[in-house]
């Protein structure tokens, strides 16, 4: 069955914002570029050297408003401009020390009052991905109608926070790939293994209001809280939409 690439996402701010693409560059060993490429520490954070695990961040798990969120990035200034529906946009430098406490203020009202609360905003050189190892998310078009199906209801790609949607596979025929190599344009990725998700796809991300019980549907249909895969870049090279994807 002839697959193809049906959709690219980023989300320069881990947990805070989503833009879609129309092609990226990938680099083998990487992230996609600029993927969480920042995260927002809370005030409870204990961070180490560079990568660190998501408890430490603000997330959507914890502040389900979070999802709503959009974002555009000017790479070229490394200024982000941030949307919500219950907030005026914000345009604000990340690396910037001046910028964040205008950031935190506008940040904190998304925030439960009873979670840890936002600090500061830190890099690490690579994503701040959920995975200790730098990935790229692959998610399928197929899996997510055939799970749509099964609550009754359409769901966003944006509740699952993934970089490449592929389109044409069978749903859910991607977990037979775990330890394979797929090809995407000039590039080439490994599945590395399944992405268990947590309570943050429960929320729609137009309104960041929970709506949606996506943890039982997957517990219900299949025994597990699974979707999408964790891929690493083995060689690099551009992938657009509507490329064709090859074992």
């Amino acid at each position: 069955m002839t697959a193809w690439l049906g959709q690219i996402c980023r989300h320069p701010i881990k947990a805070h914002g989503r833009e879609e693409l129309a092609s990226v560059l990938l680099s083998a060993g990487a992230c996609l570029p600029w993927d969480r490429h920042w995260a927002v520490a809370h005030d409870a954070a204990k961070l180490g050297d560079g990568w660190s695990p998501c408890p430490n961040f603000v997330r959507g798990a914890k502040a389900p408003a979070l999802m709503a969120i959009t974002a555009r990035l000017d790479e070229a200034t490394g200024v982000v401009t941030l949307h919500h529906p219950d907030r005026e946009p914000i345009t604000f430098r990340p690396d910037a020390p001046e910028d964040l406490q205008p950031f935190l203020d506008w940040l904190r009202p998304l925030v439960p009052a009873e979670r840890a609360q936002p600090a500061r905003i830190v890099s690490a050189g690579r994503g701040m991905t959920d995975s200790a190892f730098p990935s790229v998310a692959i998610l399928s078009l197929s899996s997510l109608r055939d799970l749509s199906e099964r609550m009754g209801r359409p769901l966003s790609i944006h509740r699952w926070r993934g970089n490449l949607w592929i389109d044409g596979w069978q749903p859910w025929s991607e977990f037979d790939l775990i330890g394979r190599e797929i090809s995407i344009g000039r590039a080439r990725l490994r599945i590395e293994e399944r992405i268990t998700r947590c309570c943050a796809t429960m929320a729609d991300p137009a309104t960041g209001v929970i709506d949606a019980d996506t943890l039982g549907a997957l517990e219900t249909a299949f025994g597990h809280r699974d979707f999408g895969l964790y891929a690493t870049v083995t060689h690099g090279g551009t992938v657009s939409l509507q490329d064709e994807v090859h074992l």
